[in-house]
């Protein structure tokens, strides 16, 4: 009986977590959960389609008319990442204002620590996936994404 009391605790605990969290998961959209945003819908239609061009001009425009936003400095970033031809100068300076204004961003702190995987800076991904390890409090999708992609990088060096 004890068993089951803590098992509907904790599902109950949980719940708002659950439907809160943001951004990450790999597919570099916002969750569901998270209220409609029209500019956030079209960049991640454009995202979808891999029409890297609109969702980064989407995306600049919306950095332009909001700057704090940290969902769409994030989405900018990963557009630019996933692009052909990425000025990773511009994607770490996006993905660090991302943290700068929202520090537990999961989808930020994931994809930047793809980011240090793409330029071949293993230790900082690392720093990255202990920072999400801190901030789920149980393991996250991004968590779980970013420890993957490391595994595969060092698979990959070996």
């Amino acid at each position: 009986m004890k068993t089951l009391i803590r098992a509907l605790a904790a599902a109950v605990l949980l719940a708002p977590t659950v439907l809160l969290a943001s951004g990450g998961g790999g597919g570099g959209g916002i969750s569901s959960a998270a209220p409609a945003d029209p500019t956030l819908e079209r960049a991640n239609q454009a995202i979808a389609r891999s029409d890297w061009g609109s969702a980064q001009s989407t995306l600049k425009d919306a950095v332009a008319r909001d700057p704090r936003n940290a969902d769409y400095r994030n989405l900018y970033a990963y557009s630019l990442r996933k692009g052909p031809n990425p000025d990773m100068s511009l994607v770490f300076e996006q993905y660090n204002e991302a943290l700068r204004i929202d520090p537990k961003h999961k989808g930020a702190n994931e994809y930047l620590g793809e980011a240090y995987l793409m330029v071949g800076n293993v230790p900082k991904a690392k720093e990255q996936l202990a920072t999400l390890d801190k901030i789920c409090f149980f393991p996250c999708q991004e968590f779980s994404d970013l420890k993957k992609h490391i595994a595969e990088y060092e698979a990959k060096r070996q």
